[in-house]
Protein backbone atom coordinates (compact mmCIF):
# COMPACT_ATOMS: atom_id res chain seq x y z
CA UNK A 1 0.00 0.00 0.00
CA UNK A 2 1.33 3.49 -0.64
CA UNK A 3 2.34 5.93 2.04
CA UNK A 4 0.58 9.01 1.86
CA UNK A 5 2.85 12.17 0.98
CA UNK A 6 3.81 14.56 4.34
CA UNK A 7 3.92 17.89 3.42
CA UNK A 8 7.22 18.83 2.38
CA UNK A 9 9.64 21.33 4.81
CA UNK A 10 10.18 24.74 4.42
CA UNK A 11 13.09 25.02 2.03
CA UNK A 12 16.85 26.01 3.79
CA UNK A 13 17.34 28.89 1.95
CA UNK A 14 21.17 28.70 2.44
CA UNK A 15 21.15 25.26 0.38
CA UNK A 16 21.44 25.50 -3.36
CA UNK A 17 18.65 24.93 -5.44
CA UNK A 18 19.23 21.47 -7.57
CA UNK A 19 19.23 22.27 -10.93
CA UNK A 20 17.34 19.60 -13.55
CA UNK A 21 19.29 17.27 -15.15
CA UNK A 22 17.16 15.12 -17.86
CA UNK A 23 16.27 11.79 -18.43
CA UNK A 24 17.70 10.28 -21.75
CA UNK A 25 15.43 11.62 -24.38
CA UNK A 26 16.69 11.05 -27.77
CA UNK A 27 14.34 9.08 -29.69
CA UNK A 28 14.19 8.40 -33.46
CA UNK A 29 11.24 9.25 -35.56
CA UNK A 30 8.96 6.04 -35.53
CA UNK A 31 9.36 5.69 -32.04
CA UNK A 32 7.90 9.20 -31.44
CA UNK A 33 4.54 7.51 -32.26
CA UNK A 34 4.86 6.27 -28.41
CA UNK A 35 5.23 9.87 -27.44
CA UNK A 36 2.37 10.94 -29.48
CA UNK A 37 0.05 8.76 -27.88
CA UNK A 38 1.13 9.40 -24.28
CA UNK A 39 0.76 13.22 -24.72
CA UNK A 40 -2.58 13.26 -24.80
CA UNK A 41 -2.62 9.96 -22.30
CA UNK A 42 -3.18 6.61 -24.56
CA UNK A 43 -0.67 3.42 -24.39
CA UNK A 44 -0.43 2.78 -27.92
CA UNK A 45 2.11 0.50 -29.90
CA UNK A 46 2.30 -0.56 -33.26
CA UNK A 47 0.22 -3.75 -35.09
CA UNK A 48 1.03 -5.15 -38.09
CA UNK A 49 -1.78 -5.13 -40.68
CA UNK A 50 -1.06 -8.21 -42.20
CA UNK A 51 0.03 -10.69 -39.41
CA UNK A 52 -1.28 -8.48 -36.91
CA UNK A 53 1.50 -9.09 -34.22
CA UNK A 54 2.22 -5.87 -31.76
CA UNK A 55 5.43 -4.81 -31.89
CA UNK A 56 7.98 -3.49 -29.48
CA UNK A 57 10.31 -1.42 -29.51
CA UNK A 58 8.53 0.50 -32.01
CA UNK A 59 9.90 -0.25 -35.68
CA UNK A 60 10.14 0.62 -39.34
CA UNK A 61 9.29 -3.27 -40.43
CA UNK A 62 6.87 -6.12 -38.80
CA UNK A 63 9.42 -8.56 -36.76
CA UNK A 64 6.93 -11.10 -37.76
CA UNK A 65 6.44 -11.04 -41.50
CA UNK A 66 8.90 -8.09 -42.40
CA UNK A 67 5.33 -6.00 -43.64
CA UNK A 68 6.30 -1.95 -43.27
CA UNK A 69 2.25 -1.66 -42.63
CA UNK A 70 2.60 -0.87 -39.21
CA UNK A 71 -0.32 1.14 -37.64
CA UNK A 72 -0.46 2.48 -33.68
CA UNK A 73 -3.48 1.17 -31.87
CA UNK A 74 -4.61 1.23 -28.85
CA UNK A 75 -3.40 -1.31 -25.66
CA UNK A 76 -5.29 -2.24 -22.93
CA UNK A 77 -1.99 -2.81 -20.91
CA UNK A 78 -2.66 -6.21 -19.28
CA UNK A 79 0.77 -7.89 -18.07
CA UNK A 80 2.96 -10.70 -15.76
CA UNK A 81 5.86 -9.05 -14.40
CA UNK A 82 8.22 -11.25 -14.89
CA UNK A 83 11.47 -9.81 -12.77
CA UNK A 84 12.17 -6.71 -11.15
CA UNK A 85 15.90 -5.05 -10.19
CA UNK A 86 16.50 -1.88 -8.42
CA UNK A 87 19.10 0.20 -9.32
CA UNK A 88 21.39 1.60 -6.26
CA UNK A 89 23.87 3.14 -8.74
CA UNK A 90 23.87 5.15 -12.17
CA UNK A 91 25.81 7.07 -14.52
CA UNK A 92 23.57 9.26 -15.57
CA UNK A 93 22.74 12.67 -13.73
CA UNK A 94 18.88 12.45 -13.34
CA UNK A 95 18.94 9.03 -12.12
CA UNK A 96 21.90 9.15 -9.94
CA UNK A 97 19.89 11.94 -8.04
CA UNK A 98 16.68 10.13 -7.21
CA UNK A 99 18.29 6.58 -6.40
CA UNK A 100 16.88 4.00 -5.52
CA UNK A 101 14.97 3.53 -9.05
CA UNK A 102 13.46 0.47 -9.36
CA UNK A 103 12.48 -1.36 -12.70
CA UNK A 104 11.17 -4.36 -13.94
CA UNK A 105 10.49 -6.89 -16.92
CA UNK A 106 6.92 -7.46 -18.28
CA UNK A 107 5.25 -9.77 -20.39
CA UNK A 108 2.33 -8.19 -21.89
CA UNK A 109 -0.60 -10.20 -22.87
CA UNK A 110 -0.75 -8.37 -26.04
CA UNK A 111 2.70 -10.39 -27.06
CA UNK A 112 5.61 -8.18 -26.12
CA UNK A 113 7.86 -8.18 -23.23
CA UNK A 114 8.56 -4.73 -22.18
CA UNK A 115 11.06 -2.61 -19.81
CA UNK A 116 9.54 -0.30 -17.26
CA UNK A 117 9.79 2.01 -14.31
CA UNK A 118 8.08 0.21 -11.46
CA UNK A 119 5.36 1.80 -8.93
CA UNK A 120 6.14 1.50 -5.43
CA UNK A 121 3.25 -0.47 -4.93
CA UNK A 122 4.30 -3.43 -7.18
CA UNK A 123 5.89 -6.38 -5.33
CA UNK A 124 9.68 -6.41 -5.16
CA UNK A 125 10.12 -10.31 -4.90
CA UNK A 126 8.73 -12.00 -7.77
CA UNK A 127 8.95 -15.83 -7.26
CA UNK A 128 5.87 -16.64 -9.65
CA UNK A 129 4.47 -13.86 -12.75
CA UNK A 130 2.72 -11.07 -10.85
CA UNK A 131 -0.11 -9.42 -12.79
CA UNK A 132 0.68 -5.87 -13.38
CA UNK A 133 -1.09 -2.88 -15.59
CA UNK A 134 1.27 -1.04 -18.20
CA UNK A 135 0.75 2.50 -19.17
CA UNK A 136 2.53 5.34 -20.68
CA UNK A 137 3.59 8.46 -19.41
CA UNK A 138 5.88 11.56 -20.29
CA UNK A 139 9.21 11.89 -18.33
CA UNK A 140 10.70 14.87 -17.99
CA UNK A 141 12.63 15.17 -21.31
CA UNK A 142 9.14 15.50 -22.16
CA UNK A 143 9.45 11.64 -23.98
CA UNK A 144 7.28 7.93 -23.43
CA UNK A 145 8.17 5.93 -20.81
CA UNK A 146 6.62 2.92 -19.60
CA UNK A 147 5.00 2.57 -15.89
CA UNK A 148 4.07 -0.79 -13.73
CA UNK A 149 1.27 -0.71 -12.08
CA UNK A 150 -0.11 -2.75 -9.30
CA UNK A 151 -3.62 -4.00 -10.73
CA UNK A 152 -5.53 -2.71 -8.14
CA UNK A 153 -4.25 0.76 -7.16
CA UNK A 154 -5.18 2.83 -3.62
CA UNK A 155 -5.97 6.38 -2.78
CA UNK A 156 -2.30 7.50 -2.24
CA UNK A 157 -1.38 5.63 -5.56
CA UNK A 158 -0.07 9.06 -7.16
CA UNK A 159 1.95 10.11 -4.64
CA UNK A 160 4.49 7.55 -5.47
CA UNK A 161 7.99 9.14 -5.62
CA UNK A 162 8.32 7.77 -9.20
CA UNK A 163 5.10 8.62 -10.73
CA UNK A 164 5.19 12.01 -9.11
CA UNK A 165 8.46 12.48 -11.02
CA UNK A 166 6.24 11.81 -14.40
CA UNK A 167 3.53 13.81 -13.73
CA UNK A 168 2.45 17.64 -12.05
CA UNK A 169 0.36 16.43 -9.35
CA UNK A 170 -0.82 19.90 -7.57
CA UNK A 171 -1.17 17.86 -4.12
CA UNK A 172 1.44 20.46 -2.28
CA UNK A 173 2.10 22.85 -4.68
CA UNK A 174 1.60 26.61 -5.32
CA UNK A 175 -0.64 27.31 -8.30
CA UNK A 176 -0.95 30.82 -10.26
CA UNK A 177 -4.99 31.05 -11.79
CA UNK A 178 -4.47 34.06 -14.13
CA UNK A 179 -8.35 35.26 -14.04
CA UNK A 180 -10.01 34.90 -10.92
CA UNK A 181 -13.43 36.62 -12.06
CA UNK A 182 -14.97 33.86 -14.70
CA UNK A 183 -16.83 30.84 -13.81
CA UNK A 184 -13.88 28.63 -14.97
CA UNK A 185 -11.24 30.65 -13.08
CA UNK A 186 -13.50 30.36 -9.45
CA UNK A 187 -14.11 26.46 -10.96
CA UNK A 188 -10.41 26.05 -11.49
CA UNK A 189 -9.68 27.66 -7.87
CA UNK A 190 -12.31 25.00 -6.29
CA UNK A 191 -10.43 22.07 -8.27
CA UNK A 192 -7.42 22.52 -7.27
CA UNK A 193 -7.95 23.43 -3.49
CA UNK A 194 -9.82 19.86 -3.77
CA UNK A 195 -6.76 18.47 -5.04
CA UNK A 196 -4.70 19.26 -2.14
CA UNK A 197 -2.63 22.67 -3.72
CA UNK A 198 -1.05 24.40 -0.84
CA UNK A 199 -1.62 27.91 -1.72
CA UNK A 200 -3.85 29.23 -4.96
CA UNK A 201 -3.02 33.01 -6.41
CA UNK A 202 -5.88 34.31 -8.46
CA UNK A 203 -5.32 37.17 -10.65
CA UNK A 204 -7.91 39.65 -10.44
CA UNK A 205 -7.74 42.96 -12.82
CA UNK A 206 -9.77 45.54 -11.95
CA UNK A 207 -10.40 45.21 -9.00
CA UNK A 208 -12.92 47.76 -8.59
CA UNK A 209 -15.46 45.34 -10.96
CA UNK A 210 -16.80 43.44 -8.66
CA UNK A 211 -17.55 40.21 -10.21
CA UNK A 212 -19.83 37.56 -8.32
CA UNK A 213 -18.12 33.95 -7.07
CA UNK A 214 -15.14 35.86 -5.99
CA UNK A 215 -15.78 36.57 -2.22
CA UNK A 216 -16.72 33.30 -1.73
CA UNK A 217 -12.77 31.80 -3.48
CA UNK A 218 -11.24 34.62 -1.32
CA UNK A 219 -12.70 33.52 1.51
CA UNK A 220 -11.16 29.76 1.17
CA UNK A 221 -7.84 29.51 3.22
CA UNK A 222 -5.59 28.56 0.79
CA UNK A 223 -6.31 31.50 -2.20
CA UNK A 224 -4.53 34.81 -2.32
CA UNK A 225 -6.07 37.51 -4.56
CA UNK A 226 -3.34 38.98 -6.53
CA UNK A 227 -4.11 42.09 -8.94
CA UNK A 228 -3.08 40.57 -12.08
CA UNK A 229 -3.77 42.33 -15.65
CA UNK A 230 -1.89 40.46 -18.55
CA UNK A 231 -2.53 43.66 -20.39
CA UNK A 232 -0.26 45.65 -18.28
CA UNK A 233 3.15 44.60 -18.79
CA UNK A 234 4.47 46.40 -15.37
CA UNK A 235 1.20 44.75 -13.52
CA UNK A 236 3.01 40.98 -14.99
CA UNK A 237 6.32 42.32 -13.58
CA UNK A 238 5.14 43.31 -10.55
CA UNK A 239 2.86 40.03 -9.83
CA UNK A 240 5.77 38.03 -10.68
CA UNK A 241 8.25 39.91 -8.60
CA UNK A 242 6.34 39.55 -5.54
CA UNK A 243 5.30 35.46 -6.23
CA UNK A 244 7.33 34.59 -9.13
CA UNK A 245 9.92 32.58 -7.16
CA UNK A 246 7.45 30.31 -5.14
CA UNK A 247 4.31 29.55 -8.01
CA UNK A 248 4.74 25.75 -8.82
CA UNK A 249 2.29 25.79 -11.18
CA UNK A 250 0.88 28.57 -13.61
CA UNK A 251 -2.46 27.91 -15.00
CA UNK A 252 -3.05 30.78 -17.77
CA UNK A 253 -7.23 30.71 -18.05
CA UNK A 254 -7.36 34.65 -18.53
CA UNK A 255 -9.19 35.26 -22.41
CA UNK A 256 -11.36 37.32 -24.17
CA UNK A 257 -13.60 35.93 -25.94
CA UNK A 258 -16.48 37.73 -28.72
CA UNK A 259 -18.44 36.70 -31.26
CA UNK A 260 -18.55 37.31 -34.75
CA UNK A 261 -15.95 37.14 -37.72
CA UNK A 262 -14.34 39.76 -40.34
CA UNK A 263 -17.56 41.27 -42.35
CA UNK A 264 -20.44 41.21 -39.28
CA UNK A 265 -17.73 43.76 -37.23
CA UNK A 266 -16.43 46.68 -38.33
CA UNK A 267 -12.71 47.98 -37.18
CA UNK A 268 -10.04 46.28 -35.42
CA UNK A 269 -10.50 47.19 -31.55
CA UNK A 270 -12.46 43.71 -30.21
CA UNK A 271 -9.92 42.03 -32.45
CA UNK A 272 -7.28 43.87 -31.23
CA UNK A 273 -8.01 43.34 -27.61
CA UNK A 274 -8.65 39.38 -27.99
CA UNK A 275 -5.29 39.32 -29.38
CA UNK A 276 -4.02 41.69 -26.38
CA UNK A 277 -5.45 39.25 -23.57
CA UNK A 278 -5.52 35.58 -26.14
CA UNK A 279 -1.71 36.38 -27.15
CA UNK A 280 0.48 39.09 -25.60
CA UNK A 281 -1.38 38.67 -22.73
CA UNK A 282 0.20 34.75 -22.25
CA UNK A 283 3.58 36.63 -23.75
CA UNK A 284 3.94 38.69 -21.25
CA UNK A 285 3.11 36.11 -18.71
CA UNK A 286 5.80 33.33 -20.36
CA UNK A 287 8.54 35.86 -19.91
CA UNK A 288 8.19 36.98 -16.21
CA UNK A 289 7.24 33.80 -14.93
CA UNK A 290 8.91 31.34 -17.47
CA UNK A 291 12.48 31.67 -16.00
CA UNK A 292 11.77 31.52 -12.08
CA UNK A 293 9.65 28.24 -13.37
CA UNK A 294 12.83 26.58 -15.05
CA UNK A 295 15.00 27.47 -12.33
CA UNK A 296 12.76 25.70 -10.26
CA UNK A 297 12.09 22.59 -12.03
CA UNK A 298 14.30 20.28 -9.73
CA UNK A 299 13.38 21.57 -6.55
CA UNK A 300 12.04 18.47 -4.41
CA UNK A 301 8.54 16.76 -3.82
CA UNK A 302 6.99 20.10 -4.37
CA UNK A 303 9.07 21.73 -7.51
CA UNK A 304 7.59 23.86 -9.95
CA UNK A 305 6.36 21.25 -12.60
CA UNK A 306 4.00 22.73 -14.78
CA UNK A 307 2.13 25.52 -17.32
CA UNK A 308 -1.28 24.99 -18.35
CA UNK A 309 -2.39 27.22 -21.07
CA UNK A 310 -6.63 27.47 -21.94
CA UNK A 311 -6.98 27.35 -25.84
CA UNK A 312 -9.86 25.82 -27.64
CA UNK A 313 -10.55 23.73 -30.22
CA UNK A 314 -11.54 26.70 -32.45
CA UNK A 315 -7.47 26.53 -32.33
CA UNK A 316 -7.25 23.90 -34.70
CA UNK A 317 -9.63 25.41 -36.98
CA UNK A 318 -11.41 28.45 -37.81
CA UNK A 319 -14.76 29.01 -36.67
CA UNK A 320 -16.31 31.74 -39.01
CA UNK A 321 -18.68 32.79 -36.19
CA UNK A 322 -16.28 33.28 -33.59
CA UNK A 323 -13.59 33.82 -36.19
CA UNK A 324 -10.83 36.51 -34.76
CA UNK A 325 -11.56 34.67 -31.54
CA UNK A 326 -10.87 31.65 -33.53
CA UNK A 327 -7.46 33.49 -34.94
CA UNK A 328 -6.06 34.73 -31.62
CA UNK A 329 -6.50 31.10 -29.98
CA UNK A 330 -4.82 29.96 -33.01
CA UNK A 331 -1.60 32.48 -32.25
CA UNK A 332 -1.64 31.14 -28.79
CA UNK A 333 -1.30 27.83 -29.93
CA UNK A 334 1.40 28.61 -31.66
CA UNK A 335 3.35 30.48 -29.19
CA UNK A 336 2.38 27.29 -26.66
CA UNK A 337 4.22 25.57 -28.65
CA UNK A 338 7.25 27.57 -28.76
CA UNK A 339 7.14 27.59 -25.05
CA UNK A 340 6.65 23.91 -24.60
CA UNK A 341 10.05 23.72 -26.98
CA UNK A 342 11.58 26.74 -24.39
CA UNK A 343 10.58 25.03 -21.05
CA UNK A 344 11.48 20.90 -22.03
CA UNK A 345 15.08 21.59 -21.46
CA UNK A 346 14.09 22.28 -17.64
CA UNK A 347 11.52 19.36 -17.42
CA UNK A 348 8.48 22.03 -16.95
CA UNK A 349 5.27 20.46 -18.42
CA UNK A 350 3.21 22.74 -21.04
CA UNK A 351 -0.49 21.47 -21.06
CA UNK A 352 -2.41 22.95 -23.67
CA UNK A 353 -6.06 23.02 -23.37
CA UNK A 354 -8.76 22.70 -25.99
CA UNK A 355 -12.23 22.49 -25.00
CA UNK A 356 -15.62 22.84 -27.17
CA UNK A 357 -17.93 25.27 -26.40
CA UNK A 358 -17.98 26.37 -22.68
CA UNK A 359 -21.41 27.07 -21.06
CA UNK A 360 -21.31 30.95 -21.11
CA UNK A 361 -22.49 33.39 -22.34
CA UNK A 362 -20.80 34.30 -25.27
CA UNK A 363 -21.69 30.37 -26.37
CA UNK A 364 -25.24 31.50 -25.33
CA UNK A 365 -26.54 31.12 -29.02
CA UNK A 366 -24.38 27.90 -29.80
CA UNK A 367 -26.67 24.51 -29.48
CA UNK A 368 -25.99 21.74 -26.70
CA UNK A 369 -23.78 19.82 -25.90
CA UNK A 370 -21.64 22.80 -24.00
CA UNK A 371 -19.07 22.25 -21.18
CA UNK A 372 -19.34 23.09 -17.52
CA UNK A 373 -17.11 25.18 -16.12
CA UNK A 374 -16.54 22.42 -13.21
CA UNK A 375 -15.83 19.68 -16.14
CA UNK A 376 -13.25 21.46 -17.68
CA UNK A 377 -11.56 22.19 -13.88
CA UNK A 378 -11.96 18.60 -13.43
CA UNK A 379 -10.07 17.65 -16.75
CA UNK A 380 -7.53 19.98 -16.07
CA UNK A 381 -6.63 18.87 -12.62
CA UNK A 382 -6.85 15.32 -14.06
CA UNK A 383 -4.27 16.03 -16.67
CA UNK A 384 -2.33 17.63 -14.52
CA UNK A 385 -2.45 14.67 -12.21
CA UNK A 386 -2.07 12.25 -15.27
CA UNK A 387 1.28 14.38 -16.77
CA UNK A 388 -0.61 14.97 -20.21
CA UNK A 389 0.55 17.24 -22.47
CA UNK A 390 -2.56 17.95 -24.29
CA UNK A 391 -6.21 17.81 -23.48
CA UNK A 392 -9.59 17.96 -25.53
CA UNK A 393 -12.47 18.17 -22.74
CA UNK A 394 -16.53 18.20 -23.78
CA UNK A 395 -17.87 15.83 -26.71
CA UNK A 396 -17.79 18.50 -28.90
CA UNK A 397 -14.20 18.54 -28.95
CA UNK A 398 -14.36 15.24 -29.02
CA UNK A 399 -15.82 15.25 -32.68
CA UNK A 400 -14.03 18.03 -33.46
CA UNK A 401 -10.07 16.46 -32.85
CA UNK A 402 -11.60 13.34 -34.84
CA UNK A 403 -12.74 15.02 -38.04
CA UNK A 404 -9.72 17.30 -38.03
CA UNK A 405 -7.48 14.51 -38.12
CA UNK A 406 -9.34 12.38 -40.57
CA UNK A 407 -9.10 15.75 -43.26
CA UNK A 408 -8.48 19.38 -42.19
CA UNK A 409 -9.70 20.63 -45.60
CA UNK A 410 -13.10 18.66 -44.81
CA UNK A 411 -13.40 19.92 -41.72
CA UNK A 412 -12.91 23.96 -43.17
CA UNK A 413 -15.92 23.41 -45.62
CA UNK A 414 -17.93 21.76 -42.71
CA UNK A 415 -17.69 25.13 -40.71
CA UNK A 416 -17.29 27.70 -43.64
CA UNK A 417 -21.15 26.41 -44.82
CA UNK A 418 -24.34 28.30 -44.01
CA UNK A 419 -26.38 26.45 -41.54
CA UNK A 420 -29.14 24.10 -42.65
Amino acid sequence: MSMPLMRPKRKNPILRTRQMNLPPGARGRVALGLTAAAAEGRFELQVCEVCATVQYPPREACHQCLSPQLHWRPQGGEGRLLATTTLHHSNDLFFRERLPWRLGLVHLAAGPTVMVHLHGDVPEVVTDPVPVRVGARIDRAGQAVLIGYPNEGDAHMADDKMLREMTSDPKFRKVLVTDGKTEVGQALVRALVKAGADIVWVGHAEPWKVMPGVDDIAALPQVTLVPLDLTNGRSVTEVAGSIGGKVDIVVNNAEVHRTFGIGARRGTDVAKAEMDINYFGLLRLAQEFGPALRGRSADGVASATAWVNLLSIFALSNYPAHGTFSASKAAAYSLAQCLRAEMRPAGIRVINVFPGPIDDEWNQHLPPPKLAAGALANAIVKALRDGIEDIYPGDVAQEWLERWRDNPKVLERELGSPPG
